[in-house]
């Protein structure tokens, strides 16, 4: 099975779950719904989030019932409205317009409650600039707002500007050690216009590398390396991101030390570093 996955219709069926070989600890379904249609659901040992792209939704989930969430006119319209929707509870969404959404999990079994996040919770961190091609804002929807509160599962929306890279110096997060921690991850990728593209790059420190195209509705699978991304000039990118902590929560990166002279020269890792944290 490869590791980048095109887009396609799944028909609300999930794209990424327990069942799939390179990160069975990783939930990913796309979801499209027409107004008055509804969606259950159910991921036993997983904890679950639905974060609506576009549109608005009625999300119930056990005995509590979250109304109006939503209402972007479309990724690129501010910041998400999400339920968490805690761990081994089947839930119910309710289109009550024109409806996209996707639902994220990682592999967890405790007890967790589920709570709405609005976009007010939403932190933002900018990592990068315009001068060096590299300018990203990480907006975290499961970040620290959710600590005591969600297992180990995080989530946010990357919004890069055109011709920039992200991921970027290259960095993995697979082994628990001083410094890393071992940490799943998936991407999806949209891009503006959505007739752009961009590359992933995907290397181990002994192995061939691996370069994709990625396009609009694309899904790519990080269970483990190294893997910077980068988006075409004259298109903007948006990469939805899911990481699954093995071990913990919260992310340490370790950059590739044969590029440690790109440390200096991004600015903000640091925040974005003590975001993940």
């Amino acid at each position: 099975m490869s590791l980048i996955l095109r887009n396609e219709d799944n028909a609300n069926r999930s794209i990424v779950d327990a069942g799939n070989p390179h990160l069975p600890d990783v939930y990913f379904n796309r979801i499209r719904l027409a107004s008055g249609e509804s969606l259950t659901l159910d991921v036993p040992g997983f904890e679950t989030v639905v974060v609506v792209q576009t549109g608005q939704c009625d999300v119930a989930v056990g005995t509590e019932l979250f109304t109006g969430v939503g209402g972007r006119r479309d990724i690129w319209s501010g910041k998400a409205d999400s339920v968490y929707l805690g761990t081994g509870q089947p839930f119910t969404i309710t289109a009550t317009s024109s409806l996209e959404a996707v639902v994220a999990g990682g592999a967890f079994t405790e007890a967790r409650k589920p709570f709405r996040v609005g976009p007010d919770e939403v932190e933002s961190v900018v990592v990068g600039s315009s001068d060096t091609k590299s300018k990203r804002e990480i907006f975290h929807i499961l970040g620290q707002n959710a600590n005591d509160r969600a297992g180990n599962l995080l989530v946010s929306e990357l919004y890069a500007e055109d011709g920039c890279w992200s991921g970027y110096p290259p960095h993995k997060h697979d082994t628990h050690r001083n410094g890393e921690t071992n940490h799943a991850e998936l991407y999806h990728y949209r891009y503006n216009p959505p007739t752009g593209f961009g590359a992933q790059f995907h290397y181990h420190d002994n192995g061939t590398p691996e370069a994709v195209m990625t396009l609009d509705g694309d899904t790519y699978l990080l269970p483990t390396g190294y893997h910077p991304t980068v988006t075409s000039p004259g298109h903007s990118a948006y990469v939805f991101t899911i990481l699954v902590g093995r071990d913990q929560r919260g992310l340490v990166q370790h950059f590739d030390q044969t590029h440690d002279h790109l440390i200096d020269y991004i600015p903000g890792l640091g925040a974005m570093r003590d975001k993940f944290k």
